[in-house]
């Protein structure tokens, strides 16, 4: 049984579920024993705040019936999203009890629940839990923004570190996704919550004069819309009007945009016609009175209902000079689109039953984003450029492009032509040799602007050109021209190997590898990938090589050294050879065992050097990479580098190991995020010379708003020792994180 406070709880949530739920009819049953079983299994925790652990998912709940309403499943979900990661229970539990549909939600949110323990996110797991979870079912995101909406209204409960980092990741990424979703109430909620903590002094200053202009502020939009309200009531239209303050971090934005004060303030005014209409052409009417009322400024119109944005935002902007000479912006849009507005895609799923463009052009977003994902792997994609084109999509601003035939394509601020000919299609963009805009021929890397008209001119013998990753911005287009050069390495290099090996068989030359790849190195060839692509590109020079080996005396000084040595000694005089020129070297006799084929020999006076990309210190997991002038260079197995380098020269890679030999000195470095606060530095260098007695290499320091962010390099003698010193670092005050760096 419930208590009294429990069921009026419960009979609140349901009654909110009736009246803002799309469907009819709400299955109480569900919600009831949802709200009984997150009860139950939370039943012994707390929050920050000292209040039961409940509230939270309850209140998440809440915010879903009454702000973002989608179906009861989606308020079930919500009262269950924690219970797999806080409690005993399992997804098997919550499907046997629940259902599969309800354990899949719930199942969606909990594997992205770590998102928010990375700051930056740039483990590229993280991205792709959020995402592909959000575009499989996006009641998954749904449920994380009402989450992360009530966590951000509890905030104060939360340690300084933690609200920082809480509060700024909000702001790069759920704000922004919030935005995509349409649902511009609760990402303006994010936006407001997140400021608060990351710039209080700004936030603050804001507030107070937005309350200290209140009255005037009223008094003025009142004598502003009176005029229009009478001309509405003449035309018998059915509407609401009122005025509102832009939220304070949009005004921030604004002002520090502008670089103007708040004398600027009416400009961040806006006043909103609602309309009882579902005819879209009577806010075009509406537009003209309002037009014959007050001086519109022709740059400022922004007709969003016949080109909606890609969230499915619809309505009419207009910018008009006052009596007073102030400017202020009217938004004119019908009941429907301002319930989209405001509530996004919740909305399209209540207007579902008339699937439009606006659907279709956030469920391709979606699309797109999996797709993104899912084909990294095969578009040979790094981390970095899959983070690269995620934020992309995310913050892009849109501009709106027509084909000569009128079709709209929407593009991403500072898009060119060859991004609108990728937009077309991969091929249109492949043949592409040039284009006009507005009927005038242009170059290729041009910024389009809003409304151009672009008409895309195609040759089939035209290929993509290098230049072209300089400028394009959309990820398609970088995708695409990226995939097609590499395709276009491997095939050069195919070609170059079988022009070469026709070469040979026709001289009747025998040579093996290990003597050609001294020959080709004499002649100035990193290696047998660039000499075949150089043969692919220009086929003559396999001449210059097959001379060179026909020359007996050339070819036998160096068949001779070759077959005089064992494999391992061959490495290893090749690489002191190419050693001499290293003004900076290594000993493997001070801690290296290098090993080939799992035999792990040791090899003495075998030159070294630690990458810099990674830079690896004992403890970690390393591999060997043989180089042509640097001796061998050790990675570690995680870099991003020595990946790529073993899929293209796997026979340079060999096996490292750590010796047991203890000391050395080596670099590492540790990047920190906290509260910018007196102390904190000095705090961090006492703590590193008092318990670990470390040299400190070099600090770098800037702030952010409320935060700093810096980056320690240190003298370390291995792993262990590095890991220590981070975790001392952690358990500062004020510190949000504090990890490895390796820059």
């Amino acid at each position: 049984m419930l208590s009294n406070f429990y069921k009026k709880k419960q009979d609140e949530l349901i009654n909110f579920a009736k009246i803002n739920l799309s469907s009819k009819r709400v299955n109480e049953k569900l919600i009831m024993n949802a709200f009984r079983f997150a009860l139950d299994a939370h039943k012994n925790d707390k929050r920050e705040s000292g209040e039961p652990y409940f509230t939270h998912p309850y209140e998440v709940a809440l915010i879903l019936a009454k702000e973002i309403p989608i179906d009861d499943t989606t308020i079930a979900a919500a009262l269950l999203h924690d219970v797999v990661e806080d409690t005993k229970f399992t997804i098997k539990d919550i499907k046997a009890e629940f259902g599969d549909t309800v354990a899949e939600i719930v199942d969606g949110a909990t594997q992205i629940e770590g998102l928010t323990e990375n700051y930056e996110l740039k483990q590229i797991e993280s991205y792709k839990k959020m995402l592909l979870s959000m575009t499989s079912d996006m009641r998954v995101m749904l449920i994380k923004f009402a989450d992360r909406l009530h966590n951000l209204r509890t905030l104060e409960f939360l340690s300084s570190a933690r609200q920082l980092r809480m509060a700024q990741e909000t702001l790069d990424i759920y704000a922004p996704l919030a935005h995509r979703f349409g649902l511009s109430i609760l990402k303006s909620e994010l936006e407001d919550l997140s400021f608060k903590y990351l710039n209080r002094k700004e936030y603050d200053r804001i507030a107070v004069h937005i309350k200290e202009k209140k009255r005037e502020r009223e008094r003025f939009l009142k004598k502003f819309i009176e005029p229009i309200k009478e001309s509405l009531d003449r035309e018998n239209f059915k509407y609401e009007i009122y005025s509102r303050a832009k939220h304070i971090y949009s005004i921030y934005l604004k002002l520090q945009k502008r670089e103007k004060g708040f004398d600027d303030i009416y400009d961040l005014l806006a006043v909103r016609v609602i309309l009882d209409t579902t005819n879209k052409y009577d806010c075009f009417a509406v537009y003209g009175i309002v037009s014959q009322i007050y001086v519109p400024i022709p740059e400022r119109f922004r007709n969003f209902i016949s080109v909606p944005k890609q969230n499915g935002y619809q309505s009419l902007h207009t910018t008009v000079m006052s009596n007073e000479g102030k400017r202020v912006e009217v938004q004119i849009r019908t009941k429907e689109m301002h319930e989209i507005a405001e509530k996004g895609i919740a909305a399209h799923w209540k207007y579902k039953e008339n699937l439009n463009i606006n659907d279709q052009k956030i469920e391709e977003w979606m699309r797109n984003i999996r797709e993104t994902f899912e084909n990294a792997a095969k578009d040979e994609l790094t981390t970095g450029q899959l983070i690269e084109n995620f934020k992309l999509e995310l913050f892009q601003n849109e501009i709106y492009c027509f084909t000569p035939k009128g079709e709209l394509k929407i593009l991403p601020s500072g898009a060119t032509p060859v991004d609108f000919a990728f937009a077309i299609h991969s091929e249109v963009g492949m043949k592409c040799i040039g284009a006009k805009v507005n009927g005038k021929i242009v170059p290729l890397d041009t910024p389009l602007k809003s409304g151009n008209q672009v008409e895309i001119i195609t040759s089939k013998t035209q290929k993509p050109k290098r230049d072209w990753e300089k400028f394009v911005v959309t990820p398609k287009a970088k995708g695409d021209i990226k995939k097609f050069f590499n395709s276009e390495k491997r095939k050069l290099i195919a070609e170059g190997k079988e022009h070469f090996d026709k070469k040979i068989k026709k001289s009747k030359l025998h040579v093996n590898d290990d003597s050609l790849l001294k020959v080709i190195q004499r002649l100035k060839y990193r290696d047998f990938q660039s000499f075949y692509y150089e043969l692919g590109t220009a086929p003559d020079k396999a001449d210059e090589v097959i001379e060179f080996l026909a020359d007996k005396n050339k070819f036998q000084q160096i068949e001779a050294t070759t077959f005089a040595e064992s494999s391992a000694a061959a490495e290893a005089r090749e690489i002191e050879s190419a050693d001499r020129f290293r003004k900076e070297t290594h000993d493997t006799s001070k801690g290296i065992t290098i090993g080939t084929n799992g035999a792990k020999t040791s090899i003495q006076g075998i030159k070294y050097n630690y990458a810099k990309c990674c830079n690896p210190i004992p403890g970690d997991d390393v591999i060997g990479y043989i180089t042509q002038t640097e001796g061998i260079k050790i990675h570690r197995k995680n870099c991003n580098n020595i990946i790529n380098l073993y899929l293209l020269e796997p026979d340079r890679i060999i096996e490292i190991n750590w010796s047991e030999t203890k000391g050395g000195e080596f670099v590492g470095g540790i990047k920190i995020i906290g509260e910018d606060k007196p102390g904190v530095l000095s705090d961090i260098t006492d703590t590193l010379s008092k318990n670990f007695k470390l040299n400190i290499k070099s600090v770098n320091i800037f702030t952010k708003g409320s935060m700093f962010e810096g980056t320690l390099i240190i003298e370390i003698e291995n792993l262990s020792q590095l890991n220590a010193v981070i975790e001392k670092i952690n358990a500062h005050s004020g510190i949000f994180s504090a990890s490895r760096f390796n820059g």
